[in-house]
């Protein structure tokens, strides 16, 4: 029986990502959009779509399009494949050689370091402040290619400081990449910005506000002669044609991210302090999820949670998310009965 050594020796210690049994549970794990599919994606799926003998588009232009006119930029500053992880892989691939080290902060997306080890990459984790925004300086102390920033934060929350993204930017000799997979839930974004510096690249996907995760569509937004570059290197034909024209669809009719996000942001604020009632110490959030430090086990917690039919994430083994859950903003019947459900698992301890 062929052993893990017949692996690449930068994989031989990965585990298989997050796949818990769902069954009919209610899903408050994946920070996905409560309100079900995107409406103008589902009507374009709901009409057959011809021409399925011939490949997409090579570089999804209807698409880059549609986003060129949405952001007020050009075709050719976005790079569109098969979700935002694909992204990231591309990001590696373009500009790292084997060996070369990477930064990122500590918490943030756990699969950065899948990413940078599976392209031979070696990793600098520096760690947050104490309310979880950018240490620039130690964050620019590393030596490194690339430097990765997810602005909300997954799991935290909290958008970092313009400022200290402009500092870093400036006195970075390498690519920094803000994620923004949940931008369209907070205020400050470096989308429109990125004509602006050399070295930025920001990454968007449908999964999240766009209610699309499962047709895998994600995006990249650098200068010109970045998104050139990684356009150069990028799989053709990665992103189909179906999820194409339906995400060209969704970025049609901004109707459904406005009212998704209206629905957070006024249901956030009522679940922490729901949270906050039942003994839990929450973080502020920009995003569509809220950690929250538990007042029981959080173990104890996320599976009393699920023996009664819904999901949440559990980061309370983690370096600086000690004891915390992470959980979906629902709606307002959804959050009443995350709270009621919570309320029994802690009372039953």
């Amino acid at each position: 029986m062929l052993t893990r050594d017949v692996m690449r020796s930068t994989t031989r210690g990965f585990e298989r990502y997050y796949n818990p049994v769902v069954g009919n549970a209610v899903r408050l794990d994946t920070n996905t959009n409560v309100l079900g599919s995107n409406p103008a994606a589902y009507e374009f799926l709901k009409h057959p779509v011809d021409g399925l003998d011939g490949y997409p588009n090579t570089y999804s232009d209807n698409l880059r399009d549609a986003l060129a006119g949405l952001y007020g930029l050009e075709r050719e500053n976005f790079v569109a494949g098969n979700g935002s992880d694909e992204m990231l892989d591309l990001i590696f691939k373009t500009f790292t050689e084997w060996g070369d080290m990477s930064t990122i902060p500590v918490p943030s997306y756990t699969l950065y370091d899948y990413f940078i080890s599976v392209n031979g990459g070696k990793t600098s984790f520096v760690d947050l402040t104490e309310d979880f925004q950018l240490d620039v300086d130690a964050m620019l102390k590393p030596k490194s290619k690339i430097m990765l920033i997810p602005s909300p934060n997954n799991p935290t929350g909290n958008t970092f400081r313009s400022k200290d993204l402009e500092e870093i930017l400036t006195n970075f000799d390498g690519i920094m990449v803000v994620d923004e997979a949940y931008a369209e839930y907070a205020e400050d974004s470096m989308l429109k910005r990125v004509n602006e510096f050399d070295n930025l690249i920001v990454l968007r996907t449908f999964s999240k506000a766009y209610a699309m995760a499962a047709l895998r569509v994600g995006y990249a937004v650098s200068n010109l002669n970045v998104a050139g570059m990684m356009n150069d290197v990028k799989i053709p034909y990665s992103l189909d044609k179906i999820s194409e024209l339906a995400a060209t669809a969704a970025v049609k009719d901004q109707s459904f991210i406005e009212r998704s996000v209206s629905m957070v942001k006024e249901q956030r604020p009522l679940l922490m302090d729901g949270l906050r009632k039942l003994g839990f110490e929450p973080f502020p959030s920009d995003a569509n999820f809220i950690l929250a430090r538990a007042p029981i086990d959080h173990k104890v917690l996320v599976d009393g949670l699920k023996e009664k039919g819904v999901l949440i994430r559990d980061f309370g083994s983690k370096r600086r998310t000690e004891n915390c859950v992470r959980m979906t903003v629902g709606t307002k019947e959804l959050n009443d009965m995350l709270l009621e459900k919570m309320a029994e698992v802690i009372d039953g301890c």
